[in-house]
Parts: C-alpha cells; sequence; structure tokens
C-alpha cells in the first residue's frame, strides 16, 4: 500500500533538518516527487551525490512550482527572502510551512508574502545534532521527538491535520503553541544553553595560552559536552540571537540573577543552599528521562543510542 501523503514536495535547504527530512521522506516513501534545492551549487552537487531527493535545482521558485508541501529549511533570517522568492511560483491549495527555532520572527517576515490560497503552518522540530550540512543528517532524527506548530488564526483545519499527518509518519509527536509563548519556551531550553556554551568555551579558548593548552589536553566531561553544543551552525545560532532577542535578553537577565544567588553562596560557605540547588536540578534531569527525551546511561547516552532505533 503506498504511504505517499504529497505528490510533490520541495524542501529548501538542505543542511542537518533538511536531509533528514529528506531521507525520512525517501524511506517512508512519503512523495511522489521530492524536489531539493539550495543556493551552493556544490551542496546541491553533494545533495545528490547521496541520493537525497529525485529532483534538484538551484532556484527556489523553481523548485516549489506544482508542490504540495513546501518545507523552508533555511538560518531563520533568510526565511523571508525565500517566501519572496517562492511566492509567485506556489500552487493554491500548497501548504507551505518551516522548521525555523523562533517562531514570531518567522511569521514577520514570511507571513506577508504568502499568496492567498496557500496554507502557511509555521513549525519547528525539536531535533538536532550539533553537525551541519547534507551529510549530518540521518533517517530517524525525529523519532520520539516534538514538533510544535505554532498556526495563525485562520489555519485551516484539513491542510493542519495534513501536516501533522507529515510529521507523524517522520515519527515526531505534535503540539501546538502561541509563537511568542513558543519562543519563550525556547529561549530557556535550548537557546540559552547554547549561548552559555558559547560563552564558556570563548573563556576556555582565551586563556589557552594561560594555562598552556592544558584546557583541550585535560578537558574533562562537563567542558567537553559544552563544546558539543559551542560546535553548532555559528549562522543558524546568529540568527536565532538576533530573531528571538527580547525573549533570549529576559532568560539571560534571570540567569544572572539565580548566577548571583549561587556566587553567593559559595562565597559564604553556605553549603545548604549550594545543596538544596544541586538537588533540585537533579530531579529536573530525572524528569527529561521520565519524559523519554533522553536515556539513563553514560556519557549522555550518547554511546547507547542508535539513530535508526
Amino acid at each position: 500500500m503506498s504511504n505517499v501523503l504529497f505528490d510533490r514536495i520541495a524542501l529548501i535547504g538542505i543542511g542537518l533538518i533538511g536531509s533528514s527530512i529528506a531521507r525520512d521522506i525517501k524511506e517512508s516513501g512519503l512523495a511522489g516527487t521530492l524536489v531539493i534545492s539550495t543556493r551552493s551549487e556544490a551542496t546541491l552537487k553533494r545533495a545528490e551525490e547521496l541520493g537525497l531527493g529525485d529532483l534538484y535545482v538551484s532556484s527556489a521558485a523553481d523548485a516549489v512550482k506544482d508542490a504540495d508541501l513546501v518545507i523552508v529549511s533555511v538560518p531563520v533570517g533568510s526565511s523571508g527572502m525565500v517566501a519572496e522568492q517562492i511566492a509567485a511560483n506556489l500552487k493554491p491549495g500548497a501548504i507551505l510551512t518551516d522548521v525555523g527555532s523562533t517562531k514570531a520572527s518567522v511569521i514577520a517576515q514570511m507571513a506577508p508574502h504568502v499568496p492567498a490560497g496557500v496554507h502557511f503552518i509555521p513549525g519547528h522540530p525539536l531535533a538536532g545534532t550539533e553537525k551541519s550540512g547534507p551529510d549530518a543528517g540521518f533517517a530517524g532524527l525525529f523519532r520520539g521527538r516534538w514538533c510544535i506548530f505554532t498556526p495563525l488564526p485562520d489555519t485551516d483545519s484539513a491542510a493542519l491535520e495534513r501536516l501533522r499527518a507529515f510529521w507523524i509518519a517522520l515519527g515526531s509527536k505534535i503540539d501546538e503553541m502561541d509563537p511568542e509563548h513558543h519562543d519563550k519556551v525556547l529561549a530557556i531550553v535550548s537557546h540559552l544553553p547554547h549561548i552559555i556554551a558559547y560563552n564558556i568555551v570563548g573563556t576556555a579558548d582565551d586563556l589557552e595560552a594561560v594555562t598552556e593548552s592544558e584546557v583541550i589536553k585535560y578537558s574533562a566531561s562537563g567542558f567537553r559536552d559544552f563544546t558539543r553544543l559551542a560546535a553548532s551552525d555559528p549562522t543558524m545560532w546568529r540568527d536565532v540571537c538576533l530573531h528571538n532577542k527580547d525573549a533570549i535578553l529576559e532568560m539571560l537577565a534571570r540567569f544572572s540573577e539565580d548566577l548571583a544567588y549561587l556566587q553567593r553562596a559559595i562565597r559564604w560557605g553556605e553549603g545548604d543552599k549550594l545543596f538544596e540547588l544541586f538537588s533540585r536540578t537533579r530531579n529536573v534531569r530525572r524528569s527529561i528521562i521520565e519524559a523519554g527525551q533522553d536515556v539513563d546511561a553514560p556519557d549522555f547516552g550518547r554511546h547507547a543510542l542508535d539513530p535508526k532505533s
């Protein structure tokens, strides 16, 4: 029995997320035809070498012709430009979605260009690694992970259900949020941790000369895991910071206040406060495991997880 959900799907952008979507589409036979587009000729050639799609075009406008589903998988700062480029070629009844980590900004950039009759449903799969590019993707990346929709008030219910069915076929769990609420939640669970990691690793890099390379030589698991986050795509995270500025600054302020509390507890030897905080945060880790968002294995389960399992 056919698994085709859309006769023609166009993927704009073929990095980690885009290439993982492409692999799942091909593996599960979810599209009659999968068209891949990216501005980089070298990246497009590599996608073709990997067999990620059926057709490969450098023009996003050409890619979306006759597409029933268009997925924009580019850094959030480029989403408005892409929407403007493809608007005239989007067919009536098509679903247009994205995978960006910020939603209010993406909606503000893309919505003005969406023609009447095209169903624009912003989305965000909460999955990824520190790798980037078409080689970084793998089938199963979204399995058991959340995909959040931030539908507009007039979103067509049938189109929303079709997009829901698509992400469920990729293995995702679905939730819906208001765009501003999404951005605040992601600021604390994703954006702030990455910013802190970039900052800590940057500080360590500044200390390299002082420590005569011992920071790298003796990096223990704590610092090593920060470097994993800090190895994420610089373009993507630059855009996230600029396009979720208000929520990130709010969370940074909260973090700075809590850090000052911790600093005082250390300075004044207040072991009871330190123990209470460390016990509370330990329970957060247990809750994440119980929610199925990680496994209780050494090294964050990194060596126990099979991407295809």
